[in-house]
């Protein structure tokens, strides 16, 4: 596959499976493999992820899930063609579809109540006011100036079935938030954990929640996400989430 000057092929250390980043894009970070290893998607469910960035997340889904299929949104046109671009370097195009579209237009290619899993690695940095002179495609990725946490829930509970998963990493400060859209939204909480950066800072939460689900959350022990000897990536793939 042709690369342009301000791209790179790297190994995901998964099932060889490659991603192309371009560096004037936004580039996945952390949260996108923590939360790809915390999801579960079983044989014969359908999943949507919402902003799929460059597409790591559903690739790496597929791999360590054998699901129906995903359709992830992606409103940006450039990281929606670089997400084609990865999903055929992986040839998973059957897997796999890419719709470059807002998830607020969710029912042009979903009916109410049919998803099984929805995940979502969603900017959570406040609005940006004044965004003329910013590169829009890095910092929409990570401000939610086109998607806010309430739209996110609103839609997620709109596509999920009852007893369906919902699947999402956030910043820690925000985590208030977070729960109480979720369960605005009758999306209950049902198993989380906080990262931490190793220096006492907590930074991330990560969080499944079940749509209708009964009251009542398992709380798992915080992950350290770059302790010094290097083998958080390692310790990821191994970790027992549940």
């Amino acid at each position: 596959m042709e690369l342009s000057k301000n791209e790179k092929i790297e190994d995901l250390e998964c099932k060889g499976l490659k991603i192309i980043q371009d560096k004037t894009l936004y580039t996945f970070t952390s949260d996108s493999v923590i939360l790809a290893n915390f999801l579960k998607i079983k044989c014969n469910e359908s999943a949507v992820e919402i902003g799929s960035g460059c597409g790591v997340i559903s690739i790496l889904a597929t791999a360590k899930n054998k699901c129906k299929n995903i359709k992830a949104f992606e409103i940006n046109s450039q990281m929606a063609e670089l997400a084609r671009r990865n999903i055929e370097l992986n040839q998973l195009q059957e897997k796999i579809e890419i719709i470059e579209d807002d998830i607020k237009n969710h029912n042009k290619y979903i009916k109410n109540g049919e998803i099984d899993v929805v995940f979502s690695n969603p900017p959570y940095m406040k609005e940006i006011i004044d965004s003329a002179n910013l590169n829009k495609t890095r910092e929409f990725a990570r401000h939610d100036n086109l998607l806010k946490i309430a739209e996110l829930c609103k839609c997620t509970s709109n596509i999920l079935k009852f007893g369906g998963r919902f699947y999402i990493v956030y910043s820690a400060e925000r985590s208030c938030e977070l729960i109480a859209e979720l369960i605005k939204n009758n999306l209950q909480p049902k198993t989380m954990f906080f990262t931490e950066n190793g220096r006492d800072r907590i930074v991330l939460v990560v969080i499944e929640a079940i749509k209708g689900g009964k009251s009542g959350v398992k709380v798992l022990p915080n992950l350290v996400t770059n302790e010094q000897d290097g083998k958080f990536l390692e310790k990821l793939q191994t970790r027992n989430f549940k």
